[in-house]
């Protein structure tokens, strides 16, 4: 019997963090930190620190878990082989559920800040296509891609703060005050802003496409990582000097609203293109990470097997891709989903409960971490998972729950044909 065939070796390094880097910059800066200062207040930064802890716990597990199985699929992988197929499937349903909402709020991020008044729709469903594309033309354009949208968004992101940080200090005092929700609402804002540091599974989910892996992962993540906290927590002490507690909250366009209180007017329309490529950048590593877990899952049935099909040529998971895209174009076509941070936020907290579990399991021969960092990651994810608004938590409860009977009755009809 011929073996499945797999994905090409063809990301460096420098490849990897820029996938990573590109989904985390995207994500966060230009979408969390209005809902997570509406929670915190003044006390924002302190809900990105917790954000940042258990998100740096998830990426050593990740890390860890990488390093040893270097193949596709991410965390859904990486549960199966440590804690059992459940546990796997949670793992990648979750991702893909969450993933999806996220790939079509950044499409509608793209198009509010590109598209004219009322063509939002078809510029994000031609965002989307568009992505699918470069994605489908191999794993080489789509590191090269990320590169390019990662070096506009920071660069943009650099103007912001500046601005920010030369604004007249009237919003200095909003640094200090009283929690407006308490603990709770500080806990809210942390799971919301842990929304921005997830772009790191898009690293591990590329397993089988990033030569040495069980160096090249690890390192990637880490630096993916601690460039994504720098550059929040550079943007979220400037938003909190120029704007203010209040304004950061609510405000639409946070980033552009702190330029123009700077004084630096002229720099807002830069500031949407940054704002445009970022999520342009998000949604890229987003499809690619989808369609490497959905390959992963179809490889073992868990997703239909048509979609573990590989294009001979570019060596990608073109049907998983391409399913993606539909599925995303038809939810943005039809529905709003720009408020979908909580939803994927509790999907993505649930995945990496699973990781941590993993890490967890793994003896010292391979260990690279003390467990006691997987005890608090798994212990964080729990906590800001069910401290976030009431009716995310619901929805993405019943949406693992419709997965997982999905799969039971799957099963099931499996063994009454092999009794049969």
């Amino acid at each position: 019997m011929n073996a499945p065939p797999t994905l090409a070796r063809r990301l460096g390094l420098a490849d990897a963090v820029a996938i990573g880097l590109g989904a985390m910059i995207g994500a966060g800066v230009f979408s969390a930190f209005a809902p997570a200062a509406q929670a915190a207040g003044p006390w924002l930064l302190a809900g990105l620190a917790i954000a940042a802890v258990v998100a740096y716990c998830n990426a050593t597990a990740s890390a860890q878990l990488a390093a040893v199985h270097t193949i596709a699929g991410g965390t859904y992988a990486y549960g199966r082989a440590e804690l059992g197929a459940w546990w796997g499937f949670a793992a990648g349903w979750c991702f893909v559920i969450g993933k999806l909402a996220s790939c079509a709020a950044m499409a509608m991020t793209f198009a509010a800040y590109a598209a004219p008044a009322g063509w939002e729709r078809p510029v994000a469903i031609a965002a989307v296509a568009a992505l699918v594309g470069v994605n489908l033309l191999g794993v080489t354009r789509t590191a090269l891609a990320a590169k390019i949208i990662v070096a506009v968004s920071l660069l943009t992101l650099a103007v912001a703060v500046a601005a920010g940080f030369t604004a007249p200090a009237a919003a200095g005092g909003a640094f200090a005050g009283e929690l407006p929700s308490g603990v709770w609402g500080l806990l809210q804002s942390a799971g919301l802003l842990f929304f921005a540091f997830a772009g790191y599974a898009r690293i591990a989910t590329m397993g089988e496409e990033v030569r040495d892996p069980s160096r090249t992962i690890p390192r990637a993540i880490t630096i993916a990582f601690l460039v994504a906290l720098v550059v929040y927590a550079a943007v979220g002490t400037a938003l909190l000097w120029t704007l203010g507690a209040a304004g950061t909250a609510g405000s639409n366009a946070p980033l552009s609203d702190a330029v123009v209180a700077a004084g630096w007017g002229w720099a807002s329309p830069v500031v949407r293109v940054g704002a445009a490529a970022a999520s342009l950048g998000a949604l890229l590593a987003l499809i690619a990470g989808i369609g490497r877990t959905s390959l992963a899952m179809a490889r073992e049935h868990d997703l239909p097997t048509f979609l573990s099909a590989i294009h001979p040529r570019f060596k990608v998971p073109h049907r998983a891709e391409l399913a993606v895209g539909v599925v995303v174009i038809a939810v943005v076509a039809f529905a709003d989903l720009r408020g979908a941070i909580g939803f994927s936020s509790f999907g993505v907290l649930l995945y990496y409960l699973v990781a941590n579990l993993a890490a967890y399991r793994q003896g010292a021969a391979v260990r690279r971490y003390p467990r006691w960092l997987q005890v608090l990651g798994a212990a964080g994810c729990v906590l800001l998972a069910f401290t976030l608004p009431w009716q995310s938590v619901v929805a993405g409860a019943a949406v693992l729950g419709i997965g997982l009977i999905a799969r039971a009755i799957r099963l099931h009809r499996e063994r009454a044909r092999a009794a049969d």
